[in-house]
């Protein structure tokens, strides 16, 4: 930080959320003079001062992204560099703690001013030196535990759109996840839904492990840049310096990736596909590729809700996010789909780290449900259902209700269990075509 506080106040422009700030030819050779990326304080006249960020510098101006909005600002505006980007506080003191979207301690406890403070927005680990995914994270929903292992230094995200309990399933994989460590991050939140997830995590007694990061929807949509950052800079510390499994839950991206298109749009960029910028992919891909588990060390693991406006799943978010993460969770209507869920990492742990009928389990019960999305069609149109469709459609509606309804919460073994007396229930052991082995062992003797 320099010595002498230097006040630039010729303001060449605001526009939107972005002023401009004339800079002295000086400046270009100072080494200590603006960088990309440094943060800045802006005032008018004596008000209070605004956090700021360097997002463009050219030869004689440098461009501030005003986070707590330029409404009120005038040409009169003096702007402060501060020498250094964005910092979030760091320490196992954050722990139980809740933060705003700029940082600062947002939940009346004792403030955290002489804590030390990490930079945050550096790059992501060198994929050469980071270890191969090989451990399970136990999430207690059959449908990821069973049919789309959540396996550690995995970034994956739910496909959702307004209205579904997206917020609702986050909350409960934060609680019942084995993680030593859950960072959240809420981007526009209503203070409902912010509550909502502070009181899941206190009430299941998981609070002292969380870190919270809460953008709300009356805050300054601009902050909602920050908290990716910072959640992933705290997990990222906790991972390499403390050894944790550490899980990270942000919600929504798509909100993220609103506030990148309003700040384009200020800075007049040329848009690309409806709106975004052209850097869509690369701005989302620097912030899931945080994911890794690290030699001799702990792991991050990204968990995200992407909603999808009008439920399409090519808009530019979920259409970029598919390209950069391993897999996704669709939900619809208030259940998992099985059919668009995928996580491409679970091989890495079904019958490894997990009992040696989960794969027969897993194909054979999404095989039947198939069958029963089948008979379904054939019952709307009429057709004659033989006695095996029947069978089908009873075992659709047992595998709605028991595994795909998002509230359902079993561990592992008992949803394994559950599968088998499911099946059970609707077809003899021949029809499932599964190894006589596992039949004898697991197949229901009561059925």
């Amino acid at each position: 930080m320099n010595a002498i506080a230097i006040h630039y106040d010729r303001i060449l422009s605001i526009v939107g959320e972005v002023v401009r700030v004339a800079l002295p030819p000086q400046t270009a050779d100072d080494p200590e003079g603006p960088r990309y990326g440094d943060l800045a304080m802006v005032r008018e006249g004596n008000d209070t001062p605004r956090l700021a960020q360097v997002v463009k510098l050219e030869a004689g101006e440098a461009s501030l992204q005003v986070f707590g909005g330029t409404q009120g600002l005038s040409t009169r505006t003096t702007a402060r560099f501060l020498g250094h980007p964005p910092r979030v506080i760091f320490s196992d003191n954050i722990l139980g703690r809740v933060f705003t979207g700029d940082g600062t301690v947002a939940d009346g406890g004792p403030p955290l001013t002489d804590e030390p403070q990490v930079e945050i927005g550096g790059p992501s680990a060198n994929p050469a030196r980071r270890a191969l995914a090989s451990r399970m994270i136990r999430t207690n929903v059959p449908m990821i535990d069973v049919f789309n292992c959540l396996v550690e230094s995995q970034k994956i995200p739910i496909f959702s759109t307004a209205g579904e309990p997206h917020d609702a399933l986050l909350a409960r994989i934060g609680v019942q996840a084995e993680a030593d460590v859950v960072v959240f991050g809420g981007l526009g939140l209503t203070f409902d839904d912010y509550w909502r997830f502070r009181s899941a995590f206190e009430d299941a007694g998981v609070f002292a492990r969380t870190v919270m990061f809460v953008n709300q929807a009356a805050d300054p949509p601009l902050e909602r840049l920050l908290v990716p950052d910072m959640a992933l800079a705290v997990a990222e510390r906790f991972a390499v310096e403390e050894k944790k499994r550490v899980l990270v839950l942000l919600t929504d991206m798509t909100a993220f990736a609103d506030a990148l298109k309003e700040v384009g749009v200020a800075m007049e960029r040329v848009p690309s596909n409806r709106g975004y910028l052209g850097d869509l992919y690369s701005q989302l891909a620097r912030r899931y590729e945080k994911a890794a588990v690290f030699h001799g060390a702990g792991s991050v693991t990204i968990l995200t809700v992407t909603t999808m406006p009008g439920g399409d799943v090519t808009h530019p978010v979920p259409d970029n996010t598919g390209y950069i993460t391993e897999g996704q969770f669709y939900l619809r209507d208030g259940m998992i789909d099985p059919f668009g869920s995928l996580s491409r990492l679970k091989q890495h742990v079904i019958g490894k780290e997990t009992r040696e009928d989960h794969s027969a389990v897993m194909n054979t019960m999404i095989r039947l449900y198939a069958g029963a999305r089948d008979a379904e069609r054939k019952q709307a149109m009429a057709f004659d259902l033989s006695e095996y469709d029947q069978r089908l459609l009873r075992y659709g509606a047992l595998f709605k209700a028991r595994f795909m309804d998002a509230a359902v919460a079993l561990p592992l073994e008992a949803a394994l269990d559950l599968g088998w007396r499911t099946m059970a229930e609707c077809f003899p052991p021949e029809d499932l075509l599964v190894r006589q082995s596992l039949i004898e062992k697991y197949y229901p003797a009561e059925a």
